[in-house]
């Protein structure tokens, strides 16, 4: 192909809707950049990037950041806060009290910059991740009938696998269950439920619901003569 063919088929071809395309551009620019300046606060979630596998964050809260952000009109007014990255690298982090400064870790938009970042700094706790099993409590709530008893609590299975920072897994004595109603029950009582655990730090392996079997029995105590 001679360079006179190829200047006919790349430039001259659809030169006017090229003109036309640039001078858009050159417009929104021009509009973006004498818009005023504005400036506004988001709040932004913190992403944890390459959390090693065997740790787990042990801090209960894990505060969002309010980011200021200032720029062009134009660009701020569209702004959201998912335009907006707070991003802390775990990579080396070990077991421990760990502060991060987060004022060189927030990601904008061009032409925006970051004016304020509130807190400046998150200190959070490491514990290396545990799992153990424990049993599972049946937990009954309402009202016995008059004269009657729990004889028996079945559960199946009779334990669950939780995970989490050591410290709050070695505390945890076992799982509890949904509470059973047995108001009125005079015999036997079979439901599923779910077993929890209320630390929010702790999460059950695998959760599924358990059968919980409660059994209802006259209470011959209460009738025996002192």
């Amino acid at each position: 192909m001679s360079a006179r063919d190829f200047f006919r088929r790349n430039v001259i071809h659809n030169l006017g809707l090229k003109v036309l395309a640039l001078l858009l551009a050159a417009g929104l620019w021009l509009a973006i950049a004498s818009s005023p300046p504005s400036e506004i606060a988001l709040n932004v979630a913190v992403i944890f990037r390459n959390m090693p596998s065997n740790l787990e964050i042990s801090s209960e809260n894990i505060p969002t950041v309010q980011v200021r952000v200032r720029g062009p009109e134009a660009v701020v007014s569209r702004l959201r806060a998912s335009d907006i990255r707070a991003e802390i690298d775990l990579a080396d982090v070990k077991p421990g009290e760990h502060t991060f400064d987060l004022t060189h870790q927030i990601g904008v938009p061009d032409r925006l910059t970051v004016s304020e970042v509130v807190p400046s700094e998150i200190h959070l706790a490491f514990d290396s991740r545990a799992t153990r099993t424990v049993p599972v409590e049946a937990r009954v709530s309402g009202d016995f009938v008059p004269g009657y008893r729990i004889a028996s609590r079945q559960v199946v299975p009779a334990s669950v696998e939780i995970t989490g920072p050591q410290k709050q897994v070695s505390s945890i004595a076992a799982a509890t269950t949904d509470p059973i109603d047995v108001t009125g029950v005079v015999g036997r009582i079979s439901v599923a439920r779910h077993a929890y655990i209320s630390d929010p730090l702790i999460q059950v392996v695998n959760p599924r619901s358990v059968r919980v079997t409660i059994t209802m029995e006259p209470d011959t105590s209460a009738t025996q003569p002192k």
